[in-house]
């Protein structure tokens, strides 16, 4: 190699660095600036203050379920289909009692006809559902026991493809944290999914050391991935809180983008190895707590 070419190498080298510097500064500038007002949007908003601290005790219940994996060296299928099961029950009830209901409620009073309302609803839950289902195919992930998708053949490692799994998994339980908390009707909901999200954290740090990933690295990812639902429920609430019109609309989309969770990735999951029984008890345990919970609180 030549002197000229050994120079062309540094210059390249020097300029690719230097891309990369400015890069990692432009992302660190702009996560600095979404931090700082995230602040000053809990700080000078009760709702979305609110809806935070709610979010944050989803993630402090996800971070628990995670940490008993400390204790617990294995896991049958039958007990992991039935926490799959109670955790789709919870969800299926915030659904319908603390998110499609109030919508409605809430639509009735801003249409001329009750039918008007229920369709606006069921549009909104549509393209909640229909939001879930772009991302799901647009995102390259894996399901926690199915294996790779088609799209995921990219150059991620497999380790961050269950991380994104998990961040999709929780997106809509953080926006209807926040929805509901616009609604101003939020405790019961939050309560609910903070239950249900303990056996979900359980689940996902044994899912991965199934997996064959280190109970360190499993019981880690399994209590940062809560951290999406406080994220989601300041973005839910802060969105909704600023029109009326828009809550209701925000509230039938979480709902369908929860209904979508449930049927696309927990009931099939939970039935995937033959313990049917189990997991439909779990769900009906479930979906019968979170009733008790919403018409009590």
């Amino acid at each position: 190699m030549n002197i000229r070419s050994v120079k062309a190498s540094r210059q390249n080298g020097f300029h690719l660095s230097f891309h990369k510097l400015l890069g990692l500064l432009i992302l660190v500038a702009s996560l600095s600036i979404l931090l700082y007002q995230l602040g000053v949007l809990i700080t000078t908003n009760e709702v979305v203050r609110h809806a935070f601290y709610a979010g944050m005790l989803a993630a402090a219940s996800t971070a628990a379920g995670a940490m008993l994996a400390v204790f617990t060296k294995q896991i049958t299928n039958k007990m992991l289909d039935t926490l799959m099961g109670f955790g789709a029950g919870v969800m299926l009830a915030a659904s319908i009692f603390s998110l499609i209901l109030p919508s409605i409620e809430i639509m009735e009073t801003q249409t001329p006809s009750m039918l008007w309302a229920t369709s606006k609803v069921a549009l909104a839950i549509m393209l909640g559902a229909a939001i879930m289902l772009i991302i799901e195919k647009a995102v390259p992930h894996e399901h926690f026991f199915k294996g790779s998708d088609q799209v995921a053949k990219t150059r991620l490692r497999q380790s961050w493809l269950f991380v994104l799994a998990i961040a999709l998994h929780n997106l809509p339980e953080g926006l209807a944290i926040g929805a509901a908390y616009a609604a101003g009707d939020g405790h019961g909901l939050a309560i609910g999914i903070a239950i249900q999200d303990m056996p979900e954290g359980f689940i996902v740090a044994m899912a991965l050391i199934a997996a064959g990933y280190s109970r360190l690295f499993s019981i880690s990812i399994g209590v940062l991935s809560g951290l999406t639902e406080p994220l989601m429920a300041i973005i839910g609430a802060a969105m909704m809180d600023v029109s009326i019109t828009l809550l209701p609309w925000g509230l039938a989309a979480a709902a369908g983008a929860m209904l979508f969770v449930i049927s696309h990735e927990i009931i099939p999951e939970s039935h995937r190895k033959g313990h049917e029984f189990f997991a439909t008890n779990g769900l009906m345990l479930g979906f019968v707590l979170m009733l008790i919970l919403d018409t009590a609180i």
